[in-house]
């Protein structure tokens, strides 16, 4: 039997993907618009709907970035209200570790979990960035050593807050007047280096027990968390060779915590562009792009490397001559550390430019990213299945650059291509989220330790 694909469709929100200015992109805050598209990836049988957070908007030169006017509302209030207006579909969200407390953050998570009749899923981000922690009590006080120690401790005891309701606990025995069997449910005690917490968990086991854990990260420190922790794992590599390397590495990393290579799925954020003939799809994909990066856009994202104010520059003209600024703060906020060498980048930026004849807004489009599938629907279902059956990938969460109908023709024209040859559902065979991705249910919290 071949591999059956995952799919999961990504609200855009604020990104480089994102083509707010098109004339057929929709609001980005509106309800309708989250609305619109969850129900387009449920009618595609998707297994979940992705929602990322920001908790502050991006600055550059003191201003607010264009791609973030449209604001961030808040992910769970969000996710909460589609669980009612769909019925199978996942509801996957980005949760901070580093600002919030893992007794709130389970209990939203397992009320979410009820709402949804176990759909829930939790990517699990951290941050060391003072500036968004600038919006917190706290402040940015976490070192940068310490945020996946902290992301493990705090899924550690998120986990062990969910598991504190036993199975049976809730008997409902109106005769014997007895609502739960046990008398002390919900109780818990963690104590650790992070977290020194005891009480009551107010809410009964749910559905799924964990909720589905998502994860993203390339690092070796981002890798061994999610084959410790997670149940799927974001990527970003485009080419079949990079995602087969990085499927066979982290796929022999799950031994060593007692787990199967089915127990991790590794599904790669993507972009598509769908034409009647592949000669129109690429000409669509070069629009998109030039869509993308405006020229303001390019001169932005420039200044990012160059840490200088290039407002002055032409952006179809040379990049400029002097090197990034290393030693002065960054020029932008809630971006940065995106290039551990940035006079090297430069170099390499310039060569580039002068072999290819570049300009600065043409370089800024080739060095950003391309669209990862171009082509007729056949041609891209083919080359999305020789990837998950290659082994380069589990599935694909789809990145479209239109809110909030950039799905539609996705799933009107290459979904049915796809469940033609077999390899994704027709119906969705179960309720939960688990069952969709094929998981395993929950482990108990202990099972995560390494063996020698």
């Amino acid at each position: 039997m071949p591999k059956q694909i995952i799919l999961a469709a990504h609200f855009p929100g604020v990104n480089n993907t994102t083509v707010w200015s098109d004339p057929a992109s929709g609001s980005q805050i509106d309800f309708d618009s989250f609305v619109h598209l969850a129900r387009t990836a449920e009618r595609g049988k998707f297994d979940f709907f992705f929602l990322a957070e920001g908790l502050r908007l991006r600055e550059q030169r003191g201003r607010i970035h264009d791609l973030d006017v449209v604001g961030r509302p808040d992910t769970l209030t969000v996710l909460a209200a589609l669980a009612a207006v769909t019925t199978h579909l996942g509801l996957a969200g980005t949760l901070n570790t580093t600002f919030r407390e893992p007794y709130e953050l389970a209990r939203q998570l397992a009320s979410l979990d009820h709402l949804s009749g176990g759909r829930a899923a939790w990517n699990v981000v951290t941050t060391s960035d003072a500036f968004t922690g600038e919006n917190f009590r706290r402040g940015g006080y976490l070192d940068r050593s310490l945020r996946y120690e902290r992301a493990a401790e705090f899924v550690r005891t998120a986990r062990e807050l969910w598991e504190s309701w036993p199975a049976e606990a809730v008997v409902g025995d109106r005769d014997g007047g007895r609502y739960v069997a046990d008398a002390d449910p919900g109780a818990f005690a963690h104590h650790g280096d992070q977290f020194d917490i005891a009480g009551h968990f107010t809410v009964p086991r749910s559905p799924q027990v964990h909720p589905v854990i998502l994860q993203a990260g390339d690092s070796p420190d981002g890798r061994e968390f999610a084959v410790s922790s997670a149940d799927a794992i974001f990527s970003r590599h485009g080419t079949l060779e990079d995602g087969q390397e990085f499927y066979r590495d982290v796929k022999s990393r799950l031994a060593r915590y007692g787990r199967h290579p089915d127990d991790l799925k590794i599904i790669p954020g993507v972009t598509f562009v769908l034409g009647d003939t592949d000669a129109e799809a690429q000409e669509r994909a070069h629009h998109i792009r030039r869509q993308q990066v405006s020229p303001q856009t390019a001169i932005l994202l420039l200044e990012q490397l160059w840490n200088r104010d290039l407002s002055g520059y032409d952006p179809e003209g040379p990049l400029p001559v002097e090197d990034p600024d290393v030693s002065a703060d960054a020029i932008s906020r809630g971006r940065a550390g995106m290039y551990p060498d940035p006079v090297d980048t430069a170099r390499q930026w310039r060569a580039l430019a002068e072999e290819k004849g570049l300009g600065i807004r043409d370089l800024i489009i080739e060095v950003t990213g391309r669209q990862s599938f171009i082509g007729t629907p056949r041609q891209i279902a083919e080359r999305m299945n020789h990837f998950v059956q290659s082994d380069a990938a589990d599935g694909f969460i789809l990145v479209p650059h239109l809110t909030p109908g950039g799905l539609d023709d996705f799933v009107d024209q290459v979904v049915p291509l796809l469940q033609e040859r077999g390899v994704f559902r027709t119906e969705y065979a179960g309720t939960t989220l688990r069952h969709h991705l094929g998981l395993s249910p929950a482990r108990p919290v202990g099972a995560a330790s390494p063996s020698a």
